[in-house]
């Protein structure tokens, strides 16, 4: 039948994954590091997800396409918080050693020399990820220095601090983890901004986080 669905820019999508989350139906997924539309008949045509894309890449498109199966959809969402449950019940049984081996952790508080620091692997880290990534400390605390901090509810520009760290010790890399949020931006920025200010090289990688505790792409 012919009707509106939302077609996406393979182009201008980064497969952050907010989309995702935006989509009630369950309709969008993320393959080969891309947000894909998963099946035609579960796109209601509503384009909640459209403003929820900050690359702009949906938009709707009038053509031929399956009807919207309403049944379909709500058997798919039933699945899946099914095996959401039994996924949770499975992790509650399994034990997670904390892998953090120095203290404090919070960026406001740590020193910026410390003989941890040197010849460090360095995780920075956005408060909320450890809450919504559970394997959080086997995936990136472990092997790693860790800080963490909330540019949004601190208020405070990081870069100063960080850049001293990177200045007074030999950092050997620098992992960045946030969540899939505007605010959390501030995080990844203070750490390259430091880096310019401390006119060292160190590589950097950043994961991000969704909402509902999946690793997006960057």
């Amino acid at each position: 039948m012919l009707r509106k669905i939302i077609t996406i820019s393979q182009e201008k999508c980064d497969g952050c994954g907010i989309c995702v989350n935006a989509c009630h139906e369950g309709a969008i997924g993320i393959k080969d590091k891309k947000a894909v539309l998963l099946r035609e008949d579960y796109c209601d045509g509503l384009g909640d997800c459209l403003p929820a894309c900050p690359k702009n890449a949906i938009k709707f498109e009038q053509r031929e396409a399956e009807e919207y199966n309403e049944a379909a959809v709500k058997e798919n969402l039933k699945n899946r918080a099914s095996k959401s449950i039994k996924n949770s019940e499975t992790y509650s049984h399994t034990k997670i050693n904390s892998q953090l081996s120095q203290w404090p952790v919070q960026i406001k508080l740590a020193p910026v020399k410390a003989p941890y620091f040197d010849g460090c692997k360095l995780l920075i880290a956005a408060d909320c990820t450890a809450f919504a990534y559970g394997n959080f400390h086997n995936d990136f605390i472990s092997g790693h220095i860790t800080l963490i901090g909330c540019p949004k509810l601190d208020m405070v520009d990081y870069s100063e601090k960080l850049s001293e760290i990177i200045k007074q010790n030999d950092i050997q890399t620098i992992t960045i983890v946030k969540m899939n949020v505007p605010c959390c931006n501030g995080i990844e920025n203070a750490v390259k901004k430091a880096i310019a200010n401390s006119k060292t090289t160190v590589p950097v990688n950043v994961f991000v986080v969704t909402t509902d505790g999946k690793l997006a792409t960057h």
